[in-house]
């Protein structure tokens, strides 16, 4: 094209010597690498620095987890060795009726730290570069199945309502990390709802999206802290009024995690009527491992 070019710019313009389209010629192509070298240059410092930025994030994020889990379990921790000292130095002056109830306060520090560990284990399941999120085909109905009988071993008194479609529904997912996911948003409305008369568990379908929900009517939120609950990062009050655990920060954010791996994002929001909702959607198409 370049040489056509040249041909018929000579015979239009005849004083222009051969010598001219070659040191244009040569003049572009340095011009063209330049701009290449410089575009490449450029790409490559904006993906180090947003490298850079994801593990900025990463060891923020990280930090943040840290100080939440030793700030947590420095409560259960301390209560389970002040009952069992007490069991052991004063057995013969308690009477069975003190010691069955410093024997249960053992056992529910002992159960919320379980729930903590299970909290650890799912994120080192998702942390780091060589981990990835394996998805499976997974039957709807088995899922929510799996997740009330668990949920109703640890809350025999507490009711959930489900709805669910009639079809038939598999979704691509790692199950158990999910499981986590719906565990923690119910054990959170149990420890944190305040007043609360109905805890609901839903699923929908919407397109090629599956959207859950897990909905309560309890006191709701505190807007302070609604932007910044899946981060973990609020200021928590050194014990809760109610002496219930303060393990939101810690399951909410392992819990945004879990639903980015699959990638997707959670909501959460108050309701109008009361409550807070929370929400997240998984793709229902096959697709690749993340």
């Amino acid at each position: 094209v370049l040489s056509v070019f040249a041909v018929n710019f000579a015979f239009t313009y005849p004083y222009y010597t051969l010598d001219f389209f070659v040191e244009e010629s040569i003049l572009s192509a340095i011009i063209m690498l330049v701009v290449a070298v410089s575009t490449s240059t450029l790409n490559s410092r904006i993906r180090d620095q947003e490298n850079l930025r994801a593990e900025s994030e990463k060891e923020r994020m990280r930090g943040n987890l840290l100080r939440a889990i030793s700030h947590d379990l420095r409560t259960p921790l301390t209560s389970i060795y002040g009952s069992s000292s007490t069991l052991i130095s004063k057995k013969d002056a308690l009477s069975e009726e003190q010691q069955l109830k410093l024997l249960g306060e053992i056992q529910e520090d002992s159960e919320w730290l379980i729930r903590m560990v299970e909290n650890l284990l799912a994120v080192t399941r998702i942390d780091g570069a060589k981990v990835k999120v394996v998805k499976t085909p997974i039957v709807l109905d088995e899922l929510i199945d799996s997740v009330l009988m668990k949920f109703s071993k640890k809350h025999p008194n507490q009711k959930v309502i489900t709805q669910i479609p009639a079809d038939f529904v598999d979704i691509p997912m790692d199950s158990i990390l999910i499981e986590q996911v719906l565990l923690n948003f119910l054990e959170n409305a149990v420890f944190h709802a305040k007043g609360m008369t109905e805890l609901k568990l839903s699923v929908s379908l919407a397109g090629d999206k599956a959207i859950f929900e897990v909905a309560d009517n309890g006191c709701g939120i505190p807007e302070e802290i609604l932007d910044k609950i899946f981060t973990g990062c609020y200021k928590k009050s050194a014990a809760p009024i109610d002496g219930t655990r303060s393990n939101m920060g810690i399951g909410i954010s392992v819990c945004a995690a879990i639903i980015k791996a699959h990638g997707s994002e959670i909501f959460v929001e108050n309701r109008k009527g009361g409550g807070a909702v929370f929400r997240f959607s998984l793709a229902r198409g096959c697709d690749d491992e993340q």
